[in-house]
């Protein structure tokens, strides 16, 4: 493919992806064209998802949007006639199974020619994953972006109808679009997006590139989806947003926060409200006493810290020090007596010495938090990070993370030792993969407990009480 083919595309920019402006963000309302309605009839589409809750919420409007059209979900991807991945673009190691994947793939577009795949999500956003598209990937039909979700029914068209590759994605603040169509993938537990966009551009992280700036969805928008889902019969619901603590900061003609959106919301009828991701910077009060008064809003909360090292936090542009974060963290606790924490922490930044890391296993002991994901440190092409000095040599960072983890596992332990011989409430999920008469769900602080039980009892909220304690489950008896 020559370069004057490859300049016609939409293809991202992170210069533009990172510009911040004050202008107001436009609503959209999403409306299927009488000229689309048909196009996916007597054909099926497969969407391998990756990456955050973002991303599965997402591939539930994907597949809303594909069902509309006409089409069915396939069984297989070999009787699939659209395939989209929906991609993750968080860590380096999950970029390289999506390559993988591609390579994969490409025996299906062999068998079947009309076959139309697609690329979309985070990875999308990145400049250089599309120039590579573009020149060693010729066999993918489709890329577009976490922006122009809305816009796949047209794109579909062009790669059906006109067979003409679509490289489709836009380096841009945002909008909101609303009335978007949703298949989800669980009859008891929705995603409910609050707000898009990430306005904290942390050094190490791409998210604010690929997901454009913090922009929170209207009050009633987000209250008349609950009120469908409980008509509907949910039980839980997520609250989703790269940062739930900062709904409503972006509001010009009114005072409502994350804080107000819980109590509204509690009194609804949903039976569960959770919420993810927080940042500890804007976290206020106001949120942690509405957790306190809702009874609805689960007494858990997953508070990302991803260092102890005030030098560390600086470089990382976290905009909290060790002190401040335990300040804050001390707070939500004495405001909602009981409640579950769990963090995110990053080792092996660069720059971070043996020093740092003590500090970070510190505030890990002061914390006593009841599980975390940990990573080592994952360059980013395109963030600040990836141009920091890195002389930590990779198996001093995986023994930091060794180290970590069996810290770590030690608060997991403890937290789960402290419903023993109590009585929890557990939403059930469903039945164990290893034994049919065993059930599993989650409690209200988010621990997974094991139980057996009928499989009438999926999608109940039942009363178990606890027997075993383990590191990462719970063992109970059903009441």
């Amino acid at each position: 493919m020559s370069n004057i083919d490859i300049e016609k595309y939409f293809k991202p920019d992170l210069k533009k992806a990172r510009k911040r402006s004050q202008n107001a963000i436009e609503e959209l309302h999403f409306k299927l064209s009488d000229a689309y309605q048909k196009i996916g009839v007597n054909s099926s589409y497969m969407i391998h998802t990756y990456g955050c809750q973002g991303n599965e919420a997402d591939t539930e409007t994907m597949a809303g949007i594909l069902e509309l059209m006409g089409f069915s979900k396939a069984t297989s991807e070999a009787e699939s006639d659209v395939i989209i991945l929906n991609t993750c673009a968080i860590r380096e190691n999950a970029e390289n199974r999506i390559w993988g994947e591609l390579g994969r793939l490409k025996s299906y577009k062999k068998q079947n020619p009309n076959l139309i795949l697609g690329l979309a999500g985070c990875m999308a956003q990145e400049e250089n994953v599309v120039e590579r598209i573009l020149k060693k990937y010729q066999y993918v039909d489709l890329v577009f972006g976490t922006h122009n979700i809305y816009k796949l029914p047209q794109y579909i068209e062009t790669a059906f109808y006109s067979k003409e590759r679509v490289i489709e994605v836009y380096s841009q603040e945002g909008e909101i679009v609303e009335n978007l169509p949703k298949i989800r993938n669980h009859q008891h537990k929705a995603w409910v997006n609050i707000m898009f966009g990430c306005d904290e551009f942390c050094t190490y992280c791409i998210v604010p590139y690929t997901r454009g700036k913090e922009r929170s969805r209207a009050k009633e928008e987000i209250i008349n989806e609950v009120k469908e889902l409980v008509v509907d019969g949910y039980k839980e619901i997520t609250l989703l947003g790269q940062n739930v603590n900062a709904y409503g900061k972006d509001f010009k003609d009114e005072h409502y926060t994350f804080g107000d959106l819980l109590r509204d919301l509690n009194d609804l009828g949903m039976e569960r409200i959770r919420f993810t991701t927080s940042h500890p910077h804007d976290l206020d009060q106001k949120t942690m006493d509405a957790m306190r008064d809702c009874e609805h809003v689960m007494p858990y909360f997953h508070l990302p810290v991803q260092s102890g090292s005030n030098a560390v936090l600086k470089k990382m542009n976290r905009h909290y020090t060790k002190e401040s974060y335990l300040e804050i963290l001390n707070r939500l606790k004495t405001t909602v007596p009981g409640i579950s924490v769990t963090t995110d922490i990053i080792v092996g930044f660069p720059g971070e010495t043996d020093a740092d890391f003590k500090e970070t296993l510190d505030l890990v002991d002061q914390a006593h938090f009841e599980g975390a994901f940990t990573f080592v440190f994952s360059k980013r092409e395109g963030t600040p990070a990836a141009t920091f000095e890195d002389d930590t040599p990779e198996e001093v960072k995986k023994e930091r993370l060794y180290i970590l983890n069996d810290r770590i596992n030690d608060g997991y332990l403890i937290g789960s030792q402290r419903f023993l011989n109590q009585t929890v409430k557990v939403l059930v999920d469903g039945v164990s993969k290893h034994d049919e008469h065993v059930l599993a769900g989650y409690s209200e602080h988010n621990k997974l407990v094991n139980f057996k039980g009928d499989p009438s009892l999926i999608g109940q909220i039942v009363n178990v009480k606890i027997t075993v304690a383990k590191t990462w489950f719970l063992l109970g008896e059903l009441l």
